[in-house]
């Protein structure tokens, strides 16, 4: 059950840590991005804490004195959930939680992963949130079973029935997420052959940070009803609409789930699925908040994402969005910094224009390379060649 679905809400304090990558400025960010997540989920935020860490403590990822400096304002607050900003191991959330009695301790991943589970809808977004799940849940098992696990000092009697179910769950989890992605895979299969049918129709994939506007900008364009909420991961699942751009041309347009920094690896494996649309897209649409303070981050955070999964051949239109709410500095540098981005607001109706005409642009170059494209699969096909056309025309 996600944190959202009870009655009354979760309280969490949130600890965000500070190292030699993240200083300043940026790890405050990093923390305001975790109280979004948390409110996201359904947590009423009551306390925030920064740690500055040159090394992480292997026992609780945080020095002892902020566990009970932590402990302390739990008790006083009467919360009973803690966020880290950063991933933990099975044996820090054990060691933290005999630390804090009656505290549920929850990781990024572990948040993240309770909203994917509440804002899943198709069968594919619930599979790959299953898949998530249980990778994440399978090395943190150990602490499940410590109650039928007597592990003394070794010797006689130290072997419980706890080593044995420890190990068949485990591989219960491997066979059902072996099972999951299977199911997965046809899923993949089938928008593979779908995309093969769109061959002829130009094909914009839509990308960008979690909340930076894609699907108001999808409603905006097509007239769709997708879901639009002021929240991180508002939607998961991709939407496909087609898009009339005057002209006698019509394209796709096909959203795709936000992403998000620091996230594990396993996790933007799984979610590939989704992700793949971009794959089979003719053209890149990605979509900055310009209002946010770590745009030029956000930036960054997508366009690594598609380096892995989209060739650099593949033209982009880099789009900042909800301009109308950044300062006329932010809009001027962004002018400077970035001359060939469109600068729009799919709330206010800004920059449309630009956005249609620049579509129609990219459409026609892609169209006269279809053509082109059939022109010598024609005369492939039928064996011709330039010497002999010459040789036939005399």
């Amino acid at each position: 059950m996600s944190i959202e679905q009870k009655q009354q809400k979760e309280r969490a304090i949130l600890v965000g840590i500070s190292t030699s990558k993240s200083r300043g400025r940026l790890a405050l960010e990093h923390l305001e991005e975790l109280k979004r997540l948390a409110e996201t989920a359904g947590a009423e935020v009551t306390e925030t804490f920064m740690q500055n860490l040159q090394t992480y403590n292997p026992s609780t990822l945080i020095g002892e004195g902020k566990v009970e400096e932590i402990r302390q304002a739990l008790e006083s607050s009467g919360t009973k959930m803690l966020v880290f900003d950063e991933d933990l191991s099975g044996s820090q959330v054990r060691n933290l939680e005999s630390r804090l009695p009656g505290i549920k301790v929850l990781d990024r991943t572990g948040l993240i992963l309770d909203i994917f589970a509440k804002h899943a809808v198709t069968a594919e977004s619930r599979l790959m949130v299953e898949i998530a799940q249980l990778q994440y849940i399978m090395p943190r098992l150990t602490r499940a079973w410590t109650h039928l696990c007597r592990q003394h000092n070794g010797g006689i009697g130290t072997k419980g029935p706890g080593e044995t179910q420890l190990e068949t769950d485990r591989r219960l989890i491997r066979n059902r997420i072996r099972d999951l992605k299977k199911k997965l895979q046809k899923i993949e299969n089938a928008r593979d052959r779908l995309a093969v049918k769109r061959y002829d129709t130009f094909h914009v994939g839509i990308v960008g940070y979690t909340n930076a506007g894609k699907s108001t900008l999808t409603n905006r364009r097509t007239g769709a009803n997708v879901y639009v909420e002021n929240k991180l991961f508002a939607t998961l699942d991709s939407t496909t609409r087609k898009l009339y751009l005057g002209n006698d041309i019509s394209i796709i347009l096909s959203d795709t789930v936000g992403f998000i920094r620091k996230l594990p690896h396993h996790l933007v494996e799984t979610f590939r699925s989704t992700l793949g649309i971009a794959t089979h897209a003719d053209c890149i649409l990605e979509v900055v908040d310009a209002s946010a303070p770590d745009y030029a981050e956000h930036l960054e955070v997508t366009q690594k994402v598609l380096s892995s999964i989209v060739e650099e051949s593949i033209p982009r239109i880099l789009a900042f969005n909800k301009s109308e709410t950044a300062t006329k500095e932010r809009r001027e540098k962004l002018k400077a910094n970035y001359p060939d981005a469109i600068q729009i607001s799919a709330l206010e109706n800004i920059g449309m224009e630009a956005l249609r005409l620049k579509l129609i642009e990219l459409h026609n170059t892609w169209a006269k390379k279809k053509n082109i494209q059939k022109v010598e699969e024609i005369k492939n096909a039928e064996g011709w060649s330039n010497e002999k056309t010459l040789e036939e025309n005399g």
